[in-house]
């Protein structure tokens, strides 16, 4: 919403059939946003008052989006998507730095996500290299426990792909951590327009060739980790498809 003043009355009413286009900033859930759809839940369910089942399900709703059970899924790709899910959430579990799992669940939601596995958010206001590598890790427990327990891959991990390439790059080209690099920083602007990049092409190979090497050590840790934990995998993804949850 750039170009608003701060003190002139705005007001601005909009729809869209296309939320996943939407600039992410507008989409941030905040508590007025889950108080009002937990009164709405609880309405709807004729409750006389707010219970935290309410709220459960009002941030799930303001998180993943619309709960659509009724979405059209066949049991192959029910099945992939279980084994996903828990393989986030067993990497997590098993990782020291990564967040704690709170939920995962196979049910569809909103316009794209077949199922999400959900954590406690990381308050810190500072990220070692250590703990972004066990972040990295989990990030890619979906496509380490397809590849290790289901003997394929999907386009599932498209998603997590994109936010670990993200964070990486972050890592080597802005933050510092990069030996090779150097103590330089290159963040990212913003500007669509901007078509020039503020190092040479040989400093912009470096960066390339580590990010691929840091994510290929992180996978290769992943999917060591899933090999070395794959019973706990299949046991939550076969509860997962047991309670439809």
């Amino acid at each position: 919403m750039d170009g608003f003043g701060t003190t002139s009355g705005v007001v601005v009413l909009a729809g869209t059939n296309r939320p996943d286009i939407l600039d992410r900033a507008l989409l941030r859930p905040d508590i007025a946003n889950v108080c009002n759809e937990a009164a709405l839940i609880a309405a709807r369910n004729e409750s006389a008052v707010i219970t935290m089942e309410h709220f459960e399900g009002a941030i799930d709703r303001v998180i993943g989006g619309l709960e659509k059970k009724n979405k059209v899924i066949s049991k192959l790709e029910r099945r992939t998507v279980a084994y996903h899910e828990s393989g986030h959430a067993v990497a997590g579990w098993f990782l020291e730095h990564a967040e704690p799992l709170l939920k995962v669940t196979i049910v569809p939601r909103g316009t794209a996500a077949l199922g999400f596995a959900q954590y406690v958010p990381n308050e810190n206001l500072l990220m070692t290299k250590e703990q972004l590598f066990d972040v990295t890790c989990m990030t890619l427990g979906g496509r380490a426990a397809e590849q290790v327990l289901l003997g394929k891959i999907s386009t599932g991990a498209q998603n997590d792909l994109e936010k670990v390439t993200k964070m990486t790059y972050a890592q080597v080209a802005v933050y510092g951590f990069s030996d090779k690099v150097g103590l330089l920083s290159f963040p990212q602007r913003d500007d669509a327009f901007e078509m020039t990049k503020p190092y040479s092409s040989k400093t912009g190979a470096i960066i390339d060739s580590e990010v691929r090497e840091w994510v290929g050590k992180a996978y290769n840790r992943t999917v060591q980790l899933i090999e070395e934990h794959k019973e706990h995998v299949a046991q939550i993804a076969e509860l997962l498809l047991e309670k439809e949850v």
